[in-house]
């Protein structure tokens, strides 16, 4: 059975693909899934990942320029663009813990692009998830009871 890990490199994959111009790569991919062994669960998981990512493109591409410093993001390379689109979706939109979304795009980043990217693609990261936590709506200080009613 395939990891998450494994879901997540091949979304990579697919979307690595679709940025090269290949926008018709969605209908092949549960076949690309298939060869990685990707089924089930995972395989939902990865579709669902694939599919948020490309349909909230804008928005995250977005996101993630407003977060470069002193980077043009055309000049980013699309391996490192497909790694901080897929964790900028699960940050925003999915839900899922940001340290560990950070932890596994670093791990992507380590497997699939240059010697320089992990850093890079952490420290983006972890201005947009900072940025998330921040816009989280905390609660209003007389919504906080200030003792437990007796």
């Amino acid at each position: 059975m395939a990891t998450r890990h494994q879901a997540r490199t091949a979304v990579v994959g697919l979307l690595y693909a679709y940025d090269l111009g290949n926008e018709n790569i969605s209908k092949y991919s549960d076949v690309i899934l298939e060869e990685d062994k990707i089924r089930n669960k995972q395989r939902e998981f990865s579709n669902r990942l694939f599919k948020g990512t490309i349909d909230n493109l804008l928005t995250i591409d977005s996101e993630i320029q407003k977060h470069l410093k002193g980077w043009d993001y055309q000049s980013i390379g699309k391996v490192e663009k497909s790694i901080m689109r897929l964790a900028t979706f699960e940050i925003m939109m999915d839900g899922t813990d940001k340290r560990i979304i950070i932890n596994e795009a670093i791990e992507l980043a380590k497997a699939l692009a240059d010697d320089k990217s992990p850093r890079f693609i952490n420290a983006v990261l972890d201005a947009i998830g900072k940025e998330e936590s921040a816009n989280i709506e905390k609660p209003k200080e007389e919504e906080v009871p200030k003792e437990k009613p007796e």
